[in-house]
């Protein structure tokens, strides 16, 4: 039986490749669990359809990082921190503090796409890569200063 799949699944292929598999699995299994239709004229209009849409709505969710990129980038953040003896800093700036001062500034920035190896524990100027899409990366300026 030819059949459509609507999600990738190991071992078969990618979700829109249409192959060739036995009747009882594509009866029994793909069909019902919704992860594939059968390879009818309707169906294959549909999920034409369905993955035109996909392309736009990743074209549009692109575009949209892009822009935010391109504001974020121009962005200049300052962090005052707690210094001791020597210049020590107490403590340390994280990606959650970070994330705090983009929402301060507008930006609803999640703390996971903050890309910080480790908390930054040192007095001066850092470049802070921010994970946007998966394509699109800027980079904010952080500068640590002392309180």
């Amino acid at each position: 039986m030819r059949v459509i799949l609507l999600q990738d699944y190991e071992g078969l292929g990618k979700s829109g490749a249409e192959l060739e598999v036995k009747d009882g699995f594509a009866r029994n299994f793909l069909i019902p669990k919704g992860l594939a239709l059968k390879a009818d004229k309707n169906n294959i209009k549909r999920i034409l359809e369905i993955n035109r849409l996909k392309e736009l709505k990743k074209d549009k969710e692109l575009k949209t990082a892009q822009k935010l990129a391109d504001k974020i980038a121009t962005l200049s953040l300052t962090v005052p921190v707690q210094v001791g003896e020597e210049d020590r800093v107490f403590g340390s700036v994280t990606s959650q503090e970070i994330a705090l001062q983009l929402k301060e500034k507008g930006y609803e920035i999640d703390k996971h796409q903050i890309l910080l190896d480790e908390p930054i524990k040192a007095l001066g100027i850092f470049d802070i890569p921010v994970k946007l899409h998966p394509e699109v990366t800027a980079t904010i300026k952080l500068w640590v200063i002392k309180a």
